[in-house]
């Protein structure tokens, strides 16, 4: 929970409770001021009356993440900053240069405080204005928390990355680096898709590829970016505990960190780490600036999917600094011939329900196939939404992606696939991963068997979700999915 101190509150101050009383956390006023402080007190505040100045006021007081100084006094303020800052070296702090300040004391206030509202450009809700209330103070938690890593941090990306999630956590980890973190940027499974390779090496980032079985004791922190909990769609063990989560994909359970940075209504997690790096005043080198706009015009299929206004602020902030003829490389490579394989039995053995497409192309080698085969027969006339898997490793993928219509895939995916694996994802695109439970390892030769029973009981699931619409009374419980769906695997592994 953010705690918030404001030492001393004018006609200033009170435009600022105004404005924080409302966000999350706690709240507290100091000030000397009777009157103020019962004012404050009616109106549902925490107030003491006391000097603000008085390092006894920040006695007792463990933590403080954001403290504000607004009184009506010059050198009170400046002295109560003082005060502040003595007692949280690493409070992000507000200080209002107070009335007819001299010129002392506004240079003195500056050196002490991260913002300063000075009298003559007071505009309380331009220094505090926001999307969710607070983003002025997000990317200062960011870096406090960062900075309290006490060794290295391991940022985590989701299985098999994308560009959005590769460019978040190599940004990240540039981020630890300029508050003196170590930091190193970790994925299990493969980087596979030809796209994504190029990115990586024309790039030239440095990625470590984890082992299930690799040992994480050398990391004293963990951050988890484009995703939001270890053990889903990566291979961290579940009860992981996390210091640092941004990500842009909405969370099917609460989400647990000392840093929680979730906007959903956001097209790209690269657009938050633009974001934070905006706010920090850095200029991203050409590297990361590059990958940050390539992750964006990716997650948002060149900003015509789940896009936002922060994402295109994002492409304005970067453009600048990106190598675009490295970019124009990246989206020109050649395809590999599985990809091609895959995408021809995607649509060899497809299946529609009206405008909804539904193909199951078997045993896979490369799971990054399945999206590009997803966003082929998108195009394909009448076609609204589409479905695509096959499985591997004892796993069955699923990519799935729509326009035009008013079906929520991630919904839709969570409500079909969320209680017999993790499903989830957003509106028009999203993903699901499915145990192959009773079934287990079979036999090359009993690989078209498998792709039948598959095929059959995803596809129906399927079909059967987005006939009855998401968050209809139509569906079945979660656990008639589970039950229906073992029985099924039960039935053909008896057959």
């Amino acid at each position: 929970m953010v705690s918030r101190l404001m030492l001393g509150c004018g006609s200033v101050g009170h435009a600022i409770v105004e404005e924080v009383a409302e966000w999350p956390g706690s709240l507290v006023v100091v000030d000397e001021n009777e009157s103020r402080v019962e004012t404050l007190r009616t109106q549902g505040i925490s107030a003491t009356r006391a000097d603000p100045a008085d390092p006894a006021v920040t006695a007792g007081r463990p933590h403080v993440d954001i403290a504000f100084v607004a009184g009506d006094d010059p050198e009170l303020n400046r002295d109560s900053a003082r005060v502040v800052r003595d007692a949280y070296p690493n409070v992000y702090l507000v200080a209002y240069a107070g009335e007819n300040p001299s010129e002392t004391v506004s240079m003195e206030l500056s050196d002490l405080a991260d913002r300063v509202i000075d009298p003559g450009t007071l505009i309380v809700d331009q220094v505090l204005s926001t999307t969710d209330g607070e983003t002025a103070f997000r990317t200062h938690e960011l870096q406090r928390v960062l900075r309290d890593i006490d060794g290295k941090l391991g940022i985590f990306m989701h299985d098999n990355p994308d560009p959005d999630a590769i460019a978040s956590a190599v940004a990240l980890e540039g981020l630890a680096e300029s508050v003196g973190t170590e930091a190193e940027t970790c994925y299990y499974g493969a980087i596979s898709h030809q796209e994504n390779r190029a990115f990586v090496n024309l790039l030239e980032l440095n990625l470590r590829n984890l082992e299930p079985d690799d040992d994480l004791s050398e990391f004293a922190g963990i951050a988890l970016v484009d995703h939001s909990s270890p053990g889903v769609n990566d291979q961290l063990p579940e009860d992981t505990p996390v210091d640092v989560v941004i990500d842009h994909h909405p969370p099917n359970h609460p989400v647990e960190a000392r840093f929680v940075d979730l906007r959903s209504r956001v097209g790209a997690t690269s657009s938050l780490l633009a974001d934070h790096l905006e706010h920090l005043g850095i200029d991203p080198n050409e590297r990361v600036a590059t990958g940050l706009l390539y992750g964006i015009r990716v997650d948002t299929k060149d900003f015509t999917r789940e896009v936002s206004e922060a994402d295109f602020e994002a492409a304005a902030f970067l453009l600048p600094h990106a190598d675009t003829g490295t970019l124009e490389r990246v989206e020109s490579p050649s395809i590999t011939p599985d990809t091609f394989d895959t995408i021809s039995r995607a649509i060899r053995n497809r299946e529609l329900d009206g405008t909804v497409l539904a193909s199951c192309v078997g045993a896979l080698s490369d799971r990054d196939a399945l999206a590009q085969a997803a966003d082929r027969l998108l195009n394909m006339d009448g076609v609204n939404v589409t479905l695509v898997f096959g499985f591997m490793d004892g796993t069955v993928y699923v990519s799935a992606r729509a326009r035009g219509t008013d079906v929520d895939l991630g919904e839709t995916m969570r409500a079909a696939f969320g209680q017999i694996g993790s499903a989830g994802g957003h509106a028009d695109m999203a993903g699901a991963q499915i145990p192959l439970g009773l079934l287990g390892e079979v036999e090359d030769e009993e690989e078209a068997s498998l792709s039948t029973i598959v095929g059959e009981i995803v596809t129906d699931r399927f079909f059967e979700t987005v006939r009855s619409r998401p968050n209809s009374d139509g569906f079945e419980s979660g656990r008639e999915h589970v039950a229906a769906f073992d029985i099924q695997l039960a039935e053909s592994d008896d057959e």
